[in-house]
């Protein structure tokens, strides 16, 4: 990457590293996805890569995210930061710029171990034109103290302003689990990540309607549920019990995945084709491409 001057917290940033990306109109894309959060629920699909992005976006979707998961996948590496950043904000960047839809990117742990690291994380992100992303509160599938959680939400906020970038605090609490009241726990870190600056906190792994309706209600901000990881509760749902954005993570990846899988073990035990049954044909798909 070409070098810098500093940023926010030290941050290194850089000038188009990634080539076209669509970086215009960011504030209009920002105050858009902003917006959907403060409606009457979204659901907001993880691609990861262009072509699965162009799809999504024609389907209909206002938003896009991407995936971790997927894309480390596409890569042949396991999720959880095996892949560099350069590497995951190059493939984000191609989302981005075959796009019209704002895109929030899932920039993991913040890729380092510093402050520092999450505001150049968030100032590269910004520069590859995605509007928002999400930021964990674990690494190496421990929960961070809480205070070092605040100061790298903090550090992100600073490197994007409001208005500029739409910040998900994720918290791994119900993931990870807590020495103590779980549910507190996560009420507590959400509290703290809205004042330090989250737009929306982002908790997967919880499960019971119950536990989601009394987080939708105590957490002071939008509070993001991921759909097909733990918690199999369909997006409307989740929607009456007062979460305002549905995200499914690396769920769509996975059945893609699965069918490659599936197609491969068919023709290599009996050399059939069923697994095109509901396929859609070569001409459907060049159509999303055009």
């Amino acid at each position: 990457m070409s070098p810098g001057g500093p940023g926010q917290y030290g941050a290194t940033v850089t000038t188009q590293p990634y080539g076209t990306a669509d970086v215009t109109p960011r504030p209009g894309k920002a105050v858009r996805l902003l917006a959907l959060h403060h409606g009457p629920g979204f659901v907001l699909p993880n691609a990861w890569d262009a072509g699965s992005a162009r799809i999504l976006e024609q389907v209909g979707f206002p938003a896009l995210a991407t995936t971790s998961a997927g894309i480390a996948w596409t890569c042949g590496l396991p999720d959880g930061e095996a892949l560099d950043r350069d590497t995951m904000l190059e493939h984000v960047a191609r989302v981005v710029e075959m796009v019209s839809v704002p895109v929030s990117a899932d920039l993991e742990a913040g890729y380092g171990a510093t402050a520092r690291d999450v505001a150049d994380t968030v100032a590269l992100a910004l520069e590859v034109g995605v509007v928002g992303g999400n930021l964990e509160d674990a690494r190496d599938g421990e929960l961070l103290a809480v205070e070092e959680a605040v100061d790298r939400v903090a550090a992100a906020r600073a490197a994007a302003p409001r208005g500029s970038f739409v910040l998900n605090a994720r918290t791994d609490t119900y993931l990870v689990g807590t020495a103590g009241d779980v549910f507190a726990e996560t009420v507590d870190r959400a509290t703290r990540f809205v004042a330090a600056g989250a737009d929306c906190v982002f908790v997967p792994g919880v499960v019971e309607e119950e536990t989601i309706r009394r987080l939708a209600a105590e957490v002071p901000g939008p509070l993001n549920v991921v759909a097909g990881l733990a918690s199999t509760t369909d997006a409307p749902t989740l929607f009456s019990l007062g979460v305002k954005r549905v995200s499914v993570g690396g769920s769509v990846a996975r059945a893609a995945l699965s069918v490659v899988e599936r197609a491969g073990r068919e023709l290599l035990e009996t050399g059939t084709l069923g697994f095109l049954d509901g396929a859609a044909s070569y001409a459907e798909l060049q159509r999303y491409f055009q």
